[in-house]
């Protein structure tokens, strides 16, 4: 069985979205009201050939969980016509096991992406999510409140957060809610975008 990690891009006080998420803005907007999304990822999308392996770690596993609000802006009863923020191709090209509150069937995309919707909570979506895995890891795509909960659950092996240079003020931030713990620093790297900090979670004791 591989590890469960988890990425998340995070301002310096530790947001990874703001507030009033949207489809035109779906990591809402920072305190002052200004959209936050153009902010957090400037390392990944302008900078990529910098941060290559940090990048292709992200989507370097067997299987994925995200929440609801990782894969679309709406709330209550499915938009069947919603597919998804990233086009016909989504970067997974496996598994994506998808929290939410409401049925929908399976969703299969290009590239061998597929979009399982788990409507029995947090711990039956990983379940899920290692056995379509095998031997490979399990990434906790986001948002912020499933990594969150993930992290309570302790049963996170691998913490990476890439820290963005500024703060947001507002909205939802890792960490909230979640037990105190300790947590071991396994590397770090910096460039001028971003901060690349690697932690354990289960080694730390």
């Amino acid at each position: 069985m591989g590890n469960v990690t988890a990425d998340m891009s995070v301002t310096l006080d530790l947001y990874g979205t703001g507030l009033r998420q949207g489809r035109e803005d779906p990591f809402g907007f920072d305190g002052a009201g200004d959209p936050v999304g153009e902010r957090l990822h400037p390392w990944m999308f302008e900078h990529g050939d910098a941060h290559k392996a940090e990048v292709d770690a992200i989507v370097d596993a067997g299987a994925f969980v995200m929440g609801r609000n990782m894969f679309t802006p709406g709330r209550g009863e499915w938009d069947l016509d919603w597919k998804g923020w990233w086009g016909p191709e989504p970067p997974y090209h496996g598994p994506v096991f998808v929290l939410t509150h409401h049925p929908r069937e399976p969703l299969e995309m290009d590239g061998g992406t597929t979009f399982h919707f788990v409507t029995d909570g947090s711990e039956a979506a990983l379940a899920r999510a290692r056995e379509a895995a095998g031997d490979r890891n399990v990434s906790i795509a986001g948002g912020v409140a499933v990594l969150n909960q993930y992290l309570a659950l302790g049963v996170v092996d691998e913490l990476r957060l890439h820290v963005v240079p500024f703060t947001l003020g507002a909205g939802e931030r890792v960490f909230d809610g979640v037990p105190p713990s300790s947590l071991r620093l396994v590397s770090a790297r910096h460039t001028p975008e971003v901060t690349h900090l690697t932690y354990s979670q289960r080694s730390a004791a």
